[in-house]
């Protein structure tokens, strides 16, 4: 596709923005969560809000590993795959329900689609429940599609805070690092984005995000526009993990 030709005040040019789903444009953050407080009960436990934080972000193995910890269970193959399927089912009868916007992220992403900005959904959510999510946030776009390219879960060879996910949207939009800014609310995610070489906008929800370079905090994305993606591309490290 064409990249239309945006800059920045400092003479960047912003290529594509590439953003996360669950607790970082939408609200559903908390729907995984209460899938896996509902599985820990259904375990005989009750998983503490210190382990829910870790699980943030984080790929269904890593996060059923530091629920089994923090409940003190041990579990087969078989039943992880068991738990697993249980969670992502239960989460699917949540997102079922109304869906709500994260502050600021329709507008922005708004924004940017109408200034012909290449976008891609990124999530580790796998496809089957991305999918109600998307149409959902598709309904408020009815006269230009949100997302130029959605990358899921269950699409990469390696989810966050591995790089590939973040790569793999570059390479369907056809951009490079060094022009895109990310969106993401997670350690997991703003680790992602900043390994694949783009410069992060971190909009912290359910747990802190430490600094680091080429990450760019912000409490909410209420205010936040193009002038704003162009300012967090220029403070990037010179830094491209595709060199």
């Amino acid at each position: 596709m064409g990249i239309p030709e945006t800059s920045g005040p400092s003479g960047e040019r912003l290529q594509a923005v590439l953003c996360d789903m669950d607790g970082t444009l939408v609200e559903t953050e908390q729907y995984w969560g209460e899938a896996m407080f509902a599985l820990a009960r259904e375990l005989g436990g009750e998983m503490s809000e210190a382990a829910r934080e870790q699980t943030v972000g984080t790929s269904m193995r890593t996060a059923l590993d530091v629920l089994y910890a923090d409940i003190g269970v041990r579990r087969s193959e078989e039943q992880f795959l068991a738990d697993a399927r249980w969670v992502e089912d239960r989460t699917a009868e949540l997102l079922a329900g109304e869906i709500h916007w994260r502050p600021g992220a329709r507008e922005l992403l708004s924004e940017v689609r109408h200034a012909a900005v290449p976008t891609a959904l990124v999530t580790t959510t796998p496809r089957r429940l991305a999918d109600i999510v998307l149409g959902a946030i598709g309904r408020a776009f009815p006269d230009v599609p949100p997302f130029d390219a959605t990358v899921c879960g269950d699409e990469v060879p390696a989810r966050k805070p591995d790089p590939a996910p973040y790569l793999q949207a570059m390479d369907e939009l056809g951009v490079e690092a060094s022009g895109c800014v990310v969106l993401e609310d997670s350690v997991a995610g703003s680790t992602a984005g900043l390994a694949a070489g783009a410069a992060v906008l971190g909009v912290p929800s359910l747990q802190p995000l430490p600094p680091a370079p080429g990450l760019v905090l912000r409490d909410t994305l209420v205010g936040v526009d193009l002038a704003e993606l162009h300012a967090v591309l220029a403070a990037r490290p010179a830094v491209d993990a595709r060199a």
